[in-house]
């Protein structure tokens, strides 16, 4: 379960498709807040993958 935090803002995860289906060891994760009230479905960015070394979509996992 992810961290609370002040409010409405929830920690959340980012992890990468990408890097996933590539079959690369290791795992391109980033750690963000996000307002539940606001966005309650699930967040997806575009973030730097050091491994791949490319931007690639990072989506939140539970």
């Amino acid at each position: 379960m992810p961290k609370k935090t002040k409010g409405n803002r929830q920690q959340v995860i980012l992890e990468c498709t990408e890097h996933k289906e590539s079959g690369l060891p290791g795992m391109s994760r980033y750690i963000t807040t996000k307002n539940k009230k606001n966005s309650p479905d699930r967040l997806e960015r575009m973030k730097y993958n050091p491994v791949l070394k490319k931007h690639t979509l990072h989506r939140e996992i539970k």
